[in-house]
């Protein structure tokens, strides 16, 4: 990485600080602002959409989130004794500036990152471990080279690559551009290299980069089994993304990564419907003028029974797929469906307090001496989990080391089916509790990639979840929820010039 784009970079994050000012500066000179927004999920992308919302519109707006589950969504933990554990969603990259944006902004409610605790990991072949880090960086570069030549070297100098484009979005946003589609704002980010990632596997796209065959299979495979569940015949940006987690410094946050959304809701001082919404109609109504509006009524089931509200714009935060939703729109003209195409992969994420068994993994080691953290698996019948790993607290106690595998512990297994009790006894000497959580964690990518979800459904009506066909993660969401909210700004007040303007990169670098 240059120093321009380090330089670059920093100029971003300090910017992202300063573009509440711009739309509240501009305001006076707007239209009347919306009175009712509503946004439906209080997951990563509903409660950053609230934010972004209340940053964009100004504190006259009312804003109504609507959760029928706990606040975080797919970000969640489990209690085991008397600590809690990340259960979905883990882990954040150092180049997430939204996610950075967010923990700064929610220093004052005592949400900060979490302490580090350093990992190692290792590599699972369903027989024996293939490759195991070492404590000391220069053994691990060693056996790399050995084994996989400059491959590994070369991978992190194309995912560097393909950031240094990703990054472009933040200069975007923070100049108050957005995009009507995915496409268009992947566009903007990467070019038609970008796209074409979407339209073919990771696995050929390495190989036409000229990766080799075994360095896919046993190192690049594992990271995406991981991260998504998936094969390296999943989309070259979502493989992009996956890749991207294997880098230093990703961290999370002190106390659960879902308290990064209730911060969220508290600080845009919305207010949380604890709700399920059922359907969303549009309604027209007469105006003083003697002209028509347009209302969209949320109609929602809550402990109370059945309600409905009206409102100017709705955010629809949550998969409107299959197994994941069942709003149903009426009144649209032409229909909305309430499914779009495609399926949502399921991860069963299976936490057990227990002892590693060691010739599970074909070791001879002994338990005492063994403290890798993380167990990759490659893609092989053998392989009947995607991971195996040692997980930390969500709040790390003071002078916390991490025992080895001889000591009773928590681990957290990702399998595509729940485990039976023949292979947990495979795998663990002994276990004291057990807790079992089935995710619709992210799509399922197969490319070539058929049309994404729109951002617009209806003039006022928005899907902030369409960007999870391009990639599932944390700082994806953010972004979607930044992109939407601008969406929305834009198009309420009529700014054309600030929706799909590409190729601004260039210059906007200059005016940095």
């Amino acid at each position: 990485m240059n120093p321009q784009t380090l330089s670059l970079r920093a100029l971003l994050f300090l910017g992202l600080w300063q573009t509440g000012r711009r739309c509240l500066a501009s305001a006076p000179e707007l239209k009347i602002q919306p009175q009712k927004i509503a946004v439906v999920g209080a997951g990563i992308g509903g409660s950053a959409a609230a934010f972004y919302l209340r940053q964009e519109f100004g504190p006259g707006v009312k804003i109504d989130v609507f959760e029928p589950d706990t606040v975080g969504g797919r970000l969640a933990t489990v209690k085991f004794g008397d600590q809690d554990y990340e259960t979905g969603g883990a882990v954040i990259h150092p180049l997430n500036l939204h996610m950075k944006h967010f923990i700064e902004k929610l220093g004052n409610l005592g949400i900060p990152p979490r302490k580090d605790v350093r990992s190692k990991a290792a590599i699972f072949d369903g027989k024996e471990l293939t490759f195991e880090e070492s404590d000391w960086y220069i053994v691990n570069v060693l056996r790399m080279l050995w084994r996989y030549g400059f491959n590994f070297l070369r991978m992190h100098m194309w995912v560097e690559t393909v950031l240094d484009k990703f990054m472009r979005i933040y200069q975007y946003q923070q100049y108050g551009y957005s995009f009507s589609s995915v496409d268009k704002l992947l566009h903007a980010m990467g070019g038609d290299g970008f796209l074409t990632l979407l339209n073919q596997t990771l696995e050929e796209t390495m190989m036409a980069e000229g990766f080799s065959q075994v360095f896919i299979n046993e190192v690049v495979s594992p990271i995406t089994r991981v991260n998504y569940g998936q094969s390296v015949r999943l989309n070259g940006f979502v493989g992009a993304v996956s890749l991207a987690g294997v880098d230093s410094g990703l961290w999370a946050v002190d106390g659960g990564n879902k308290r990064v959304c209730s911060g969220l809701l508290y600080i845009s001082k919305t207010e949380l419907i604890t709700a399920k919404v059922t359907s969303i109609s549009i309604k027209v109504r007469p105006s003083k003028s003697g002209t028509t509006t347009n209302f969209y009524e949320v109609n929602y089931v809550g402990e109370s029974g059945s309600a409905h509200s009206l409102y100017d714009i709705v955010v629809i935060a949550t998969p409107l797929h299959q197994g994941k939703s069942d709003i149903i729109f009426s009144g649209f003209s032409p229909p909305l469906p309430s499914h779009y195409p495609g399926r949502y992969h399921q991860t069963v994420s299976t936490l057990i307090h227990g002892r590693l068994n060691m010739s599970f993994l074909g070791s001879t080691k002994k338990a005492s001496d063994f403290t890798v953290s993380d167990i990759l698996t490659m893609d092989s019948k053998d392989s009947i989990i995607n991971s195996l790993s040692s997980i930390d607290p969500v709040q790390i106690p003071e002078g916390y080391i991490r025992p080895p595998a001889s000591v009773a512990k928590v681990w957290k297994v990702f399998s595509p089916q729940p485990l039976t009790q023949k292979q947990l006894q495979d795998m663990f000497i002994t276990w004291d509790s057990s807790s079992e959580s089935r995710w619709l964690a992210y799509p399922i990518y197969r490319p070539p990639q058929r049309k994404t979800p729109p951002f617009i459904l209806h003039n006022r009506l928005y899907y902030l979840n369409a960007v999870e066909w391009a990639a599932s993660a944390m700082e994806m969401s953010a972004i979607s929820a930044r992109n939407v909210a601008l969406l929305a700004h834009h198009r309420w007040h009529q700014q054309e010039g600030k929706v799909d303007q590409e190729d601004l990169h260039t210059r906007l670098r200059g005016e940095l």
